[in-house]
């Protein structure tokens, strides 16, 4: 059964703050930082897994020395508003692995996409692949970033 963030108590937000900041703590040190006992800090940090509050644990790379050196936010609009449509062109787009993010969006272009490429021929051949070829897609907006002030996939914890 799922967890809501009403249901969470100061410790709940203290393990989740730290594990937002460094999944790869060991239990004990998790406890010592939440200030909770070794086992009580496992039991918890087991319930937020089991519900689904804490989905995966991952390690963020770097881009640039992973060789995706170019992210690119795309705009994508449908030629025809049909549900089966959209489907059909998500389901695509989640197997393209160049795509980090795929947003549905309302007022203005149908999808919001961003992407990791290493350079503009590699945005080019994503772009031909998975975009301008695609007869369902009526317009096609991409923005280059030239500079990244601000990545994070913290979600603030109200305590």
């Amino acid at each position: 059964m799922p967890i809501r963030a009403n249901e969470l108590d100061d410790l709940d937000h203290r393990i989740l703050e730290q594990l937002q900041r460094d999944c790869a703590l060991t239990n004990q040190d998790l406890a010592e930082k939440v200030h909770a006992s070794p086992p009580t800090c496992l039991r918890r940090v087991r319930r937020l897994v089991e519900t689904g509050l804490i989905q995966q644990r991952v390690a963020i790379l770097d881009p640039v020395l992973m060789g995706a050196a170019l992210t690119v936010i795309i705009e994508v609009t449908l030629d025809t508003q049909a549900a089966t449509q959209a489907d059909a062109l998500e389901a695509q787009l989640l197997a393209e692995p160049a795509i980090q993010q795929c947003y549905r969006v309302s007022s203005g272009p149908d999808f919001i996409l961003i992407a990791m490429v290493a350079d503009m021929p590699a945005y080019q051949a994503l772009a031909q692949r998975c975009l301008t070829s695609d007869p369902r897609i009526r317009n096609v907006r991409s923005f280059f970033a030239t500079a990244r002030s601000k990545f994070t996939t913290r979600i603030p914890i109200a305590g």
